[in-house]
């Protein structure tokens, strides 16, 4: 007599074959997990697995000499009164802030609507003036900025000739901030390229439409270009507002954190804590406060984004 596959038997080998296309190609949600599996190894042990460790470094007293100790708040407490140091870098890297990320993205829209234009060789201007972002951030354009701004700078060479005695601009309390606001705010190309591709998404005919009406450039600019470029707005705050929180490598090549710790930037001291005096434990409570510093500003610039950002799909501003 003549048997027959069970049920579940012919159900298992429908999903079998089922889980090959026609050309063979597997299709199973496994082979997706395979081909993430670098990324997601990586996450797990370089950032996922390091980011608890350090919120239980952060209730310890850990020199990476020795074992850790618990130690509860006592960091915590430690930081908010009696860290001094601490005030002063949050400070300093709040002034950062504030000043460079508006001056950055100024000049990256203002460089974006420029170089919007369809002239001939127009490509090659965008790849200059891109090229200092690339290399903006190196230890070599920090040493070159260094000696830019030296006393015997080219600044100060540029000033002689106008008569002008010029000053060591990183080396003076008053102006060292502003020679790494400067730097900062020169590498606006990756600003400026998102700006531009927002430039380029608003229709034309909204420009001559308005044209028409007598509008000039300036209300143009106030009316059509900034809120139909919100969102993008929005997108290159966010981003240079967490980036400028981290700023460390310029004002460790540059300056130090100095004169008289007017340069001390957060990141900076964080650093020093972890690396010069080897105390992790401390250095993570920093760090877990950075990270809820860059959580509320991050969160009151979205807060912020409903009285200035516009949605088209939603017919305006957002509600």
């Amino acid at each position: 007599m003549r048997t027959h596959p069970s049920t579940s038997s012919k159900k298992q080998a429908q999903q079998w074959v089922s889980a090959f296309n026609l050309k063979g190609r597997w299709e199973s949600p496994l082979a997706g997990y395979l081909f993430i599996s670098p990324w997601l190894l990586g996450f797990l042990l370089l950032t996922l697995w390091p980011m608890i460790r350090s919120v239980y470094y952060s209730f310890t007293k850990f020199t990476l000499l020795d074992a850790p100790d618990w130690v509860g708040m006592r960091n915590y407490e430690r930081i908010f009164t009696d860290d001094e140091t601490f005030r002063q870098s949050l400070y300093v890297t709040l002034m950062f802030v504030v000043i460079s990320v508006p001056l950055k993205l100024l000049s990256a829209l203002l460089v974006a609507m420029l170089l919007n234009k369809n002239i001939k060789g127009i490509s090659i201007y965008r790849t200059f003036i891109y090229l200092p972002s690339l290399i903006g951030s190196s230890i070599a354009v920090a040493v070159l900025w260094k000696n830019i701004f030296g006393i015997d700078g080219f600044i100060n060479k540029f000033l002689s000739v106008f008569g002008v005695d010029g000053i060591s601009w990183i080396s003076s309390p008053g102006t060292a901030l502003g020679t790494l606001i400067i730097l900062v705010a020169w590498q606006f190309g990756s600003s400026m390229v998102i700006f531009l591709a927002g430039l380029k998404q608003i229709p034309a005919e909204l420009y001559e439409a308005s044209s028409v009406d007598g509008a000039s450039k300036l209300r143009q600019f106030f009316n059509i270009t900034l809120p139909m470029l919100s969102p993008v707005l929005l997108f290159n705050l966010v981003l240079q507002t967490i980036g400028s929180f981290q700023m460390f490598t310029q004002a460790f090549v540059i300056t130090k954190g100095g004169p008289i710790n007017s340069t001390y930037m957060y990141a900076l001291y964080l650093y020093e804590r972890a690396f010069a005096r080897y105390d992790m434990g401390y250095a993570s409570a920093l760090a877990w406060i950075l990270l809820v510093i860059i959580g509320i500003a991050t969160a009151l610039i979205f807060a912020s984004s409903r009285y200035w950002v516009f949605y088209e799909t939603e017919g305006g501003r957002k509600k």
